[in-house]
């Protein structure tokens, strides 16, 4: 065999290299590896540290609950929008965009963060990546729900690690924009806590279970315990179909709670109950009208 013709026999199909390195890494089909470079996922030679093989396995479990929604959504040609909450440095809105809306051809992401550098970041990306249907906007999650230039309605509302309270504001957003689902994976949680503190001595002679809350380390899990629970049972007394799992394993991040809510539209009035029952409970009946303001008015009655 000729020299040329053996070089040629022995050099790898166009392309192999890419597949290669998607494959060693657990990519998904169509990922833009440029993309994750871009993103600070990968590094310029294509490696994968252990920092950032967790936070690209947590947004692709995350993927997996979002794909079938938006498959669903997106049935008779509909153009879906999705509003991604205290977006970081999008991780999850850019991939999102890389595997499903730009073969889509349609729908738009909006990426709301309160960090300027983070937004203008994702703007020059998106628009380096032509990536046209992606809009980030420099403002808070409440602030977001009442500006003119936004959609009256969502399909989709996500929160990956929204900070203590932001959850709840992506959740009075989805409520505002009739959002069909949402996924919320929720971070730190202090507001509860404080309110468990402020009425502790109260509720030590009061009841037994302020056992459960006394010490300071306990008071900040029951705390967040509760904020989650009462969030299910007020996406339920709104009318959602509530879902709640982990992540992915607790190895990889201690914020591990997921909550897929999608609207079917009956609201169940023993929710309602128990929440109210529960913020009754916990003494912290202060948060009615601060964090279920579509509460329904007769169960907020005294």
């Amino acid at each position: 065999m000729a020299k040329a013709d053996k070089k040629q026999a022995t050099q790898k199909p166009a392309g192999t290299g890419v597949q290669d390195i998607a494959t060693q890494l657990g990519l998904k089909p169509g990922q833009s590896i440029d993309l994750l470079k871009a993103l600070h996922i990968l590094t310029r030679e294509g490696k994968l540290n252990q920092d950032s093989r967790r936070k690209l396995k947590q947004v692709y479990h995350l993927y997996q609950f979002i794909e079938p929604l938006l498959n669903e959504l997106s049935k008779d040609g509909h153009a879906v929008t999705l509003a991604d909450h205290g977006a970081g440095k999008s991780y999850l809105g850019f991939i999102l965009y890389d595997l499903y809306f730009k073969a889509l051809g349609q729908g738009k992401i909006y990426g709301i963060e309160t960090r300027a550098p983070l937004v203008e970041a994702s703007q020059k990306l998106a628009a380096d990546l032509a990536f046209d249907r992606m809009e980030f906007l420099n403002m808070s999650v409440a602030e977001s729900t009442h500006v003119d230039f936004m959609p009256s309605q969502f399909d989709v509302v996500t929160a990956l690690h929204a900070c203590d309270t932001a959850t709840d504001d992506a959740i009075a957003f989805g409520l505002e924009k009739k959002a069909k689902a949402m996924v919320l994976v929720p971070c730190c949680q202090a507001e509860v806590a404080a309110c468990l503190r402020q009425t502790k001595a109260m509720s030590l002679s009061r009841t037994p279970l302020a056992e459960l809350w006394r010490h300071p380390i306990h008071t900040r899990e029951m705390g967040s315990q509760i904020t989650n629970v009462l969030r299910c049972l007020y996406l339920e007394a709104c009318g959602y179909q509530v879902t709640v799992t982990e992540l992915v394993g607790w190895e990889h991040s201690m914020k591990n709670e997921l909550i897929v809510a999608r609207y079917t539209g009956q609201k169940k009035r023993n929710s309602a109950q128990r929440l109210r029952q529960l913020l009754a409970e916990f003494g912290l009946a202060s948060l009615e009208g601060v964090r279920y303001p579509h509460f329904p008015k007769e169960e907020l009655a005294a």
